[in-house]
């Protein structure tokens, strides 16, 4: 198993819906972020303008740098391959911020100790899903088992063109989220 969330960017609208659901159900801290949306463009020049949204949040990777740097076994992997933090054992080092390639880690100045996106452990347990995925209303997130191919993520991936599915830039961490976007909309523009 190996849970993750597959965002087709052809259908974000940039509301920053799944941003602002991330912090509400997971009371992270104003200023803070475990879904961030970040404004690709406007890049060209009128009337050939391109620009897309892209939520940036804990890519899952594969081989995770933030678990291998933890020295108390805070940052770690669960049984569904989810990378996780311990606050309990957290002990604020902020090695794992440093190693994470993609700044997706905060620091909670009020607890002192580093937190992330979950996939909204506290959902999918109960067999919901995150947050950010529940409250898109342009049904452009996924999330479930890349693994499995009946998940919503899985069937996501299938259905797209290989060449339109994307990766934030993988620098020997391998990442698991992915994204959808044709060239037909728009130029990828985060490293492959």
């Amino acid at each position: 198993m190996h849970n993750a969330i597959v965002v087709d960017l052809e259908r974000c609208i940039g509301c920053f819906g799944c941003e602002i659901s991330c912090k509400m159900e997971n009371n992270v801290a104003l200023g803070e972020y475990w879904n961030k949306v970040i404004v690709e463009g406007p890049y060209g020049t009128f009337p050939d303008i391109e620009q897309y949204w892209l939520p940036t949040m804990c890519q899952q990777c594969a081989d995770a740098p933030c678990v291998h740097v933890c020295p108390t076994g805070a940052s770690y992997r669960d049984e569904n391959n989810v990378v996780l933090i311990d606050k309990s054992v957290c002990i604020g080092c902020k090695y794992c911020m440093m190693a994470c390639p993609y700044g997706v880690r905060n620091w909670n100045q009020e607890q002192q100790v580093v937190e992330k996106c979950t996939l909204c452990q506290h959902l999918t347990q109960q067999g919901k899903e995150p947050a950010c995925v529940h409250n898109c209303p342009g049904e452009a997130r996924f999330y479930g088992d890349l693994d499995d191919p009946n998940s919503d993520v899985s069937k996501a991936l299938a259905a797209a063109d290989p060449a339109d599915v994307h990766r934030l830039r993988n620098v020997g961490n391998n990442p698991s989220t992915a994204y959808i976007l044709s060239s037909k909309y728009a130029t990828w523009r985060n490293g492959d």
